[in-house]
Formats: C-alpha cells, sequence, structure tokens
C-alpha cells in the first residue's frame, strides 16, 4: 500500500494538472467568443461576446497565478522524478501562453467593437477559415494537454504555416483594396491586427504543443529541433479521434480545480 506522503505527492501533482485544464478551458471559453464575435460582425447574437471576453480576463490572469503558486509549492519540497520536474517546467511555460491567448482574445473583442462603429465593414473572404484553423489548434493543444497525447501535439505544430499563410494572404487582399480606395483604410486596418492576433494565438497554441511533447516526451522540439526523434518514435494509436471543435467534450471527466478554489 502506498504510503500518506506518497499519496500527498500525487495529489499535488494531479491538482497542477487539473489547474492547467481549467485554466484551458476558460481561455478556450474566451478565445471562442472573440473569434466567433469577429467572423459574425453584422449578427445580432454576437452583440454581447466581447463583454462576455472582457469579464473573463480577470479570472484567467487569476488562474496564472494560482498555478504559479501550486508549481512554486511543489518546488519547495524539493524532491522530484524526471517526469515530475518536466511537468513543473511545461506547467509554468504552459500558463504563461494561456494568459497570452486570454490577451489576444480581448485584444480581438477591441477589434470588434471598433469594426462595428464603422459602417457597411466587408470582413475578408479568408477570415473565417483562418479563424477556424485557430481554433482548431487550440482545440488541439487542449486535448493534447488532458490526454497527454504527443500525436495532437505534433500535429499543432504541423498546422502552423497554414495560419501564417491566411495571413499573409489577407494583408495583402486588405493592401490592394486600401490602396484601391482610401475610404476602406479604417476597416482595414482593423482587420490587420485582428489578423496578427489570431495568428499570435496560433504561436501560443504551438508553445503548448512544444511544451506538452517535453513533458511527456522528455524532447525539446522548440525552432524545429527533435522533430525527426519524435517521428521515428510516435506511438502507434494515438490519434485525434475523440477532439471535438472546441474539445469541451474532452473536459468533461477533469475535475476545473482552479474555478472550485478561487471561484
Amino acid at each position: 500500500m502506498a504510503s500518506a506522503s506518497g499519496l500527498t505527492e500525487v495529489v499535488l501533482y494531479d491538482t497542477l494538472v487539473n489547474y492547467l485544464v481549467s485554466m484551458a478551458r476558460t481561455v478556450e471559453g474566451a478565445m471562442n467568443r472573440a473569434l466567433d464575435a469577429i467572423v459574425s460582425l453584422e449578427s445580432s447574437r454576437t452583440s454581447s461576446l466581447p463583454g462576455e471576453v472582457f469579464l473573463l480576463e480577470p479570472r484567467i490572469n487569476e488562474m496564472e497565478i494560482v498555478i504559479d503558486e501550486h508549481a512554486i509549492r511543489l518546488l519547495r519540497r524539493g524532491s522530484f522524478s524526471d517526469d515530475e520536474m518536466r511537468l513543473i517546467v511545461a506547467a509554468l511555460k504552459i500558463t504563461n501562453d494561456l494568459e497570452r491567448i486570454g490577451d489576444l482574445a480581448v485584444n480581438l473583442a477591441e477589434r470588434v467593437i471598433s469594426l462595428r462603429e464603422i459602417p457597411d465593414t466587408k470582413i475578408p473572404e479568408e477570415l473565417a477559415p483562418m479563424a477556424s484553423a485557430v481554433r482548431a489548434m487550440v482545440s488541439k493543444s487542449l486535448g493534447a494537454l488532458i490526454f497527454r497525447n504527443v500525436e495532437m501535439a505534433t500535429q499543432v505544430l504541423e498546422s502552423d504555416d497554414v495560419v501564417d499563410q491566411y495571413r499573409d494572404r489577407i494583408f495583402e487582399q486588405l493592401l490592394q483594396r486600401m490602396t484601391q480606395e482610401p475610404a476602406l483604410v479604417s476597416p482595414g486596418l482593423q482587420f490587420i491586427l485582428a489578423t496578427r492576433h489570431l495568428e499570435r494565438i496560433a504561436d501560443h497554441a504551438t508553445n503548448i504543443a512544444e511544451d506538452i511533447i517535453f513533458w511527456v516526451r522528455g524532447l525539446d522540439v522548440r525552432h524545429g529541433r527533435g522533430l525527426a526523434v519524435l517521428s521515428e518514435s510516435a506511438l502507434p494509436g494515438e490519434d485525434d479521434s475523440n477532439v471535438t471543435e472546441n474539445s469541451h467534450a474532452l473536459h468533461s471527466n477533469v475535475t476545473p480545480a482552479c474555478e472550485t478554489e478561487r471561484a
């Protein structure tokens, strides 16, 4: 039978993971609201979404502090397995990326408010598919976190270039329109900023995926390092068949520890 101290250690590390998942759920909710608002500017259904994003930001910031404090408590215990140490290091980095995604959701919500004040605003054709690609990257990165699934995390890394291509094409199209019609400069600049926010969300999802690979496999794949080793050592049977569009179904069996502790 495991000792009481051993059980305590397990609970502490499981709590850290639950904290991460709870924060990830909240961040994903804020991001989804911002994405829905930016791709449905003319819909009255989405008019309240920017305000909801603003209300979620303080909760996200508080969750970041809770997780950092818990990770520091674990560090003070002073005795770790390799897996535990990688988890603590990854957690401290993942919370930073999650908090930044929350900030970028706020930035997107601000773009929505500005664009709603401009009459006859035309949404760039590829903005919706770009938003869908970003949404899928975040969903898979969170699925990788919950299931410790390296295959999902690898798919996130492979998707980053797609988002960059959308950003470049939208920028070129907007620049051409703004050059031809000066009246389109104001909304065009707002959409350019929006695509920049989307691209940065994708970058943070990539960072999270890299940290999950480090935690689970002990491989540092930043800047393309170790990807060949990762593909060769991929475990059979890892897939994303259980990942929904927004990954909410993934979390049904995970205790939202942050929300209960800091309501």
